[in-house]
Formats: C-alpha cells, sequence, structure tokens
C-alpha cells in the first residue's frame, strides 16, 4: 500500500489525525510522519506492519493516539506548510504591479453563480420540483461560502483568527 492509503488506514485508531488529510497537496509529507509515529509505537518494520499490529493490540491503540496526540503540532506544521504564505504571495503581486487575476475571476464567478441561483429561485420557485429548489438552494450556499471565504482570506475573519494565523506562524516558524 503507498504512504497515504497506510496512513488513513491508521487513522482509524485516532481518528484526529483525519483533519491532516483534506485540502492539502502535503498528505504524503503527513502520512510519511503518521507512518513513523506507527511504527515507532508498534516497533513495526513498515505501515502495513504496524496496521496490522494496531488491528490486533487495542493497547497499541491507545498507545499510538497518544503519540499522535503529542506530535499534533508537528503534523500541524506539515499540513499548514503549503498554505503559510497565501496572502504575503498576493501582498508581493501587488508590490510588484501584478493583480491576482485568478482570485478576481473566482470571486466575480461566484457572485455570477450565486445570482443566478437565486433569480431562477426566485422566478421559477412555483415550476421547479422541490428536488430542483433544494439543489439549487445547496449549490447558493454553495457560492456564498466561496464568497465568505475569499472575505475571510482578504480581509480575515476575526480577532481569534488573527490570533489563531499567529499561532500558525510560530508553529510553522
Amino acid at each position: 500500500m503507498e504512504p497515504v492509503s497506510i496512513a488513513l488506514a491508521l487513522a482509524q485508531f485516532a481518528p484526529s489525525l483525519i483533519k491532516f488529510f483534506t485540502g492539502s497537496d502535503k498528505a504524503a509529507d503527513v502520512a510519511t510522519k503518521v507512518i513513523d509515529i506507527a511504527k515507532s509505537v508498534t516497533g513495526a518494520p513498515d505501515g502495513n506492519a504496524a496496521l496490522e499490529v494496531l488491528k490486533a493490540d487495542p493497547a497499541k491503540v491507545l498507545e499510538f493516539q497518544q503519540a499522535a496526540m503529542l506530535n499534533d503540532s508537528d503534523l500541524t506544521k506539515a499540513f499548514l506548510a503549503d498554505v503559510q504564505n497565501a496572502r504575503s504571495r498576493d501582498i508581493e503581486l501587488h508590490k510588484a504591479g501584478f493583480g491576482n487575476r485568478r482570485a478576481d475571476v473566482m470571486v466575480a464567478l461566484d457572485v455570477l453563480g450565486l445570482i443566478a441561483c437565486l433569480l431562477v429561485l426566485v422566478i421559477y420557485r412555483e415550476k421547479l420540483p422541490g428536488e430542483v429548489v433544494g439543489l439549487l438552494s445547496a449549490i447558493s450556499g454553495i457560492f456564498g461560502a466561496c464568497l465568505r471565504d475569499a472575505h475571510q482570506f482578504e480581509f480575515g475573519s476575526s480577532r481569534s483568527s488573527q490570533v489563531k494565523d499567529a499561532t500558525i506562524s510560530k508553529l510553522v516558524a
């Protein structure tokens, strides 16, 4: 089995690890760290063997969970390494006289998509089956969430988010 699959299988014994495998192209780095934790806890030579030991020994599962919690900050560093400089990148582009057209187009398309969904819902609501209304409502929610994320990226989401960002910067440094 390749590292990400093994690490995901190991995560069944420490579900808090799942957050490190979503939305990141650094999943392989995180997977390697998770496998290393499992190998050190079980004494197994590789991830597959560590997985088999954990399946057979509940005491080792508890030990693995504790080791995963102790390594949480290292896993967080690996998970966040690819997104730590996103705002800095935009600032540097702006200083160099460039805009971020990709982001501008994404936000514009999110606005257009949201408006289109809402117009269809308002104008044709009586003529649409309930399933279509539900689907369009869900799609509208997705476009709204994309706009919220864009605003949070550009302006920051809250004071607690700023504290979180500072903590992440310290962890990654």
